[in-house]
């Protein structure tokens, strides 16, 4: 048996900069953090026993005879890109629900990739997950993705990524004090808005006004924030500043696309802020999922209580990325 664990992420600032339609030409950066919600994939040889080649097991169960009759596209192009074409059984476990803006999708996609190298008795670091997940989702699936998710995913940790013209990803780490690191996780809040949706689709008119070179300001208002919020981390300075520039960012977001929000969201937002929250945004796409808001600790029980429908998920950090937890061929 293999098993692996890829976390989720949340994303601050630069979400829309990652996209090759926009970065190839003016350049990107963005700035989250990997945080201890998983995905887990488990692997097991197939005895040649069944009347199929393959079992794979998500919210549905796949049993076919190779990898071009997979209706998973993430599994099947996996398979495909790894050379995998029989003898395996494929489990998934997620730790919260998909298509809800925490990189799901990409989270599966590297930790799938992960076991399937050590299936094959092949060792990858963290850099080669991402980029070959990254090449999965944009070259082989043709999903509308950036390559943010795919990268903070892997790593882990608090992620400073600069997307160059000349394709390169550069990763960062951010070095934080622990004591400055647990002010920043203190005065996050995830709240569930009990909305899920499909990524591709909410992305569909940004991405054809950013080829059309209509965001390219917004864009750049975009990436600059990461500076900002970058120089708040690290300054040593208030820290609610974080949470005014987590606004801006929400603000620019609704800029990008039609589809960002809704009159529902946008009055949950009023209510979160109304009751102490700074500010926050949708992480993701946007249009439901999960909503990210930077509240001081002593509000945070008035902000639950303004929200009385939603659910909070605790979380904290994570700072290993990608791992084979498990190896016995």
């Amino acid at each position: 048996m293999i098993i692996t664990r890829t976390p989720l992420r949340l994303s601050f600032f630069g979400g829309g900069t990652d996209y090759p339609d926009h970065y190839l030409q003016h350049g990107g950066q963005t700035l989250g953090v990997a945080i201890d919600k998983y995905s887990y994939i488990s692997l097991n040889p197939l005895a040649r026993l069944f009347d199929y080649e393959i079992r794979v097991s998500y919210s549905r169960t796949e049993l076919v005879a190779g990898p071009d009759a997979i209706q998973h596209p993430a599994v099947r192009e996996c398979l495909r890109f790894t050379g995998i074409d029989r003898g395996i059984e494929i489990h998934y476990v997620g730790d919260l629900p998909a298509r809800t803006g925490l990189g799901s999708s990409s989270s599966f996609t590297v930790a799938l990739l992960h076991a399937l190298h050590a299936f094959k008795g092949e060792y990858v670091n963290q850099e080669q997950l991402a980029r070959e997940a990254c090449h999965v989702e944009q070259g082989l699936i043709g999903e509308r993705v950036g390559v943010q998710d795919q990268y903070t995913c892997a790593h882990g940790g608090l992620l400073h990524l600069r997307m160059s013209t000349s394709g390169e990803i550069g990763v960062q780490r951010v070095p934080l004090p622990a004591q400055r690191l647990g002010e920043l996780r203190t005065h996050l809040m995830l709240v569930y808005t009990g909305m899920r949706r499909v990524a591709h689709e909410i992305l569909e008119e940004q991405l054809d006004r950013t080829r059309q070179g209509v965001l390219v300001e917004d864009l750049r208002l975009v990436g600059n924030l990461v500076d900002q919020g970058l120089e708040v981390l690290t300054d040593g300075g208030a820290i609610a500043r974080f949470g005014e520039l987590l606004d801006a960012a929400w603000r620019a977001k609704q800029r990008l696309s039609s589809k960002v929000t809704s009159s529902r969201i946008n009055a949950i937002y009023q209510r979160a802020r109304t009751a102490g929250a700074i500010g926050g945004k949708l992480v993701g796409a946007g249009a439901g999922g999960f909503l990210l808001l930077f509240v001081p600790p002593a509000c945070r029980e008035g902000v639950m209580h303004a929200l009385p429908e939603l659910h909070s998920v605790s979380f904290d950090f994570d700072h290993e990325g990608s791992r084979l937890l498990f190896y016995h061929p």
